[in-house]
């Protein structure tokens, strides 16, 4: 199903007086709690007539709701066919059949490389391709190294305002040029037979022996729950698990971030061709973001990397298309997809992958879009993580019903759950199914912080008659299934006006 409606200069609908009812509605839930001692804001619009408002225009956490705003621009920047591209290529010559170069594996910051996502090629299927490309050009072995080569995204992994513990979780890995099994690496993760005993900890798949781990995990009080944060960056390959693990927890698998995901993807492939046939000397590398061959295992000399330029290229393999992702992204609140495509929108829009080019593009996107009320909007990540991006209901409204008026507003409809798919599984449980077919909206949510945006579809079928509207909650201190269950009234109060 697709909507095509002209763009909404929202200044007017702001200042339309609310359905009365329904602001009488909204009143009663503000003035009581959970809502009452938080600070929070809406706004819902059918057409140009406002439905209901309450401090629409102050700016507020969106948590992942800031990915409505990513993926809806990518969608527009990219298009809903775009594929990142992945490339084989060699430096050197070669003779009989011996490369005497190296064979770079050039990332195209492809998120879905190795992934368990369902639209991805699994590893084997995805190495075998690349195996090919490389016998195609008569290469029987390689006097040489395999290089991950993720030099397309040239700045920090992780933006500087995340939190420090969030760090080393499996939802801020950080997106890097070249991708592996989504940047995460999992641990067996045991408590011990009592509180304050070491926990067990050790590091499962993808295995990278060139990282020196150390556990300083305790075992924690029964009902303490999982409190293990692992401790890692990309400036050393080292890493500590801190933090505990309750008494009662069952042995379990703990993702947490891979930071040399490119290096990763080279030992994996490298391995791949010994087992299959294709012997190679040098083992396997990365490259440093100053241009420098970084081989943790057999460190050496530094030297520089080749320049793509000089490189001979052998093939590519390309990621599902953006219309996949961006679905990925929006069901599962992929922290990692978002980021990506923030920052291949900065890429695409400055040259530059940093995230301060990342926030001048957005801007320019959006004005090129016909988004007017960019006071209402303060972004400083694509996922939502960071805690400094800012973002008024009024705003989201205005680009959620922007996004009408685009040609890939089909595809980005569908990438957004209903209530019972997704992150959304616990929302409006006991409505029935005709309405929660009707409502297509995102999920965002961190401490104190509680959000839903989105449409509300017409029951007569009438694209003019689709509610838009955002519900963003900051500051609260109750149980989020306590504003949960606030809000639902909310959206339900909204479907009934449809």
């Amino acid at each position: 199903m697709k909507f095509i409606v002209p763009i909404i200069i929202f200044a007017a609908s702001i200042c339309a007086p609310a359905n009365a009812r329904m602001q009488s509605d909204i009143r009663r839930i503000a003035e009581t709690e959970p809502l009452k001692s938080s600070v929070w804001g809406m706004l819902a619009v059918k057409g140009r007539d406002t439905i209901a408002e309450h401090n629409s225009g102050k700016r507020m956490l969106p948590a992942s709701n800031m990915k409505l705003i990513t993926t809806g621009t990518a969608l527009h920047e990219l298009g809903e066919d775009f594929r990142f591209e992945t490339g084989i290529a060699h430096s050197g010559n070669i003779e009989d059949g011996v490369l005497r170069g190296d064979i770079y594996i050039i990332g195209g910051a492809d998120p879905t490389l190795a992934s368990d996502d369902s639209a991805a090629d699994p590893s084997d299927k995805l190495f075998a391709r690349w195996k090919f490309f490389i016998e195609r050009a008569g290469i029987r072995k390689i006097e040489g190294k395999v290089i991950g080569d993720g030099r397309i995204f040239t700045d920090n992994l992780e933006n500087d305002s995340w939190e420090y513990y969030d760090l080393g979780t499996y939802y801020s890995t950080g997106a890097s040029g070249l991708m592996f099994y989504e940047n995460t690496q999992e641990f067996y993760a045991e408590p011990g037979a009592a509180e304050g005993e070491p926990a067990k900890v050790v590091p499962l798949y993808p295995q990278t022996p060139w990282m020196e781990f150390t556990d300083f995990s305790v075992t924690g009080p029964a009902g303490s729950g999982d409190n293990l944060y692992l401790f890692v960056t990309d400036m050393a390959p080292v890493g500590e698990m801190r933090g505990s693990l309750a008494m009662d927890s069952r042995p379990k698998k703990e993702a947490c971030a891979n930071k040399f995901a490119a290096m990763t993807c080279a030992a994996y492939f490298a391995g791949y061709l010994e087992t299959n046939g294709i012997a190679v000397s040098g083992g396997y590398a990365d490259i440093d973001r100053k241009g420098f061959i970084r081989d943790f295992m057999n460190p050496g000399p530094r030297m520089l990397a080749e320049a793509k330029d000089n490189l001979t290229m052998l093939g590519s393999t390309f990621s599902p298309a953006l219309s996949e992702i961006i679905r990925e992204t929006n069901h599962r609140s992929d922290n990692l997809y978002a980021e990506t495509l923030y920052r291949t929108i900065g890429l695409k829009r400055t040259g530059s992958s940093c995230y301060d080019s990342c926030n001048v593009a957005i801007f320019k996107a959006l004005e090129d879009m016909g988004a007017t009320g960019l006071h209402g909007f303060s972004p400083k990540d694509g996922s939502g993580l960071s805690r400094q991006n800012n973002v008024s209901p009024a705003f989201m409204v205005e680009f959620l019903e922007t996004m009408r008026g685009t040609e890939e507003f089909g595809a980005y409809l569908s990438s957004l759950p209903s209530p019972g798919e997704g992150t959304l599984t616990s929302l409006l449980r006991q409505t029935g199914q005709p309405v929660k077919d009707r409502i297509f909206i995102k999920s965002g949510s961190m401490n104190g912080v509680l959000c839903y945006s989105g449409y509300i579809l017409p029951s007569d079928e009438k694209p003019e008659n689709t509610i838009v509207f955002s519900l963003l909650t900051n500051n609260g201190t109750a149980a989020l299934s306590r504003v949960r269950a606030e809000l639902e009234k909310i959206i339900l109060f909204l479907a009934e006006q449809n």
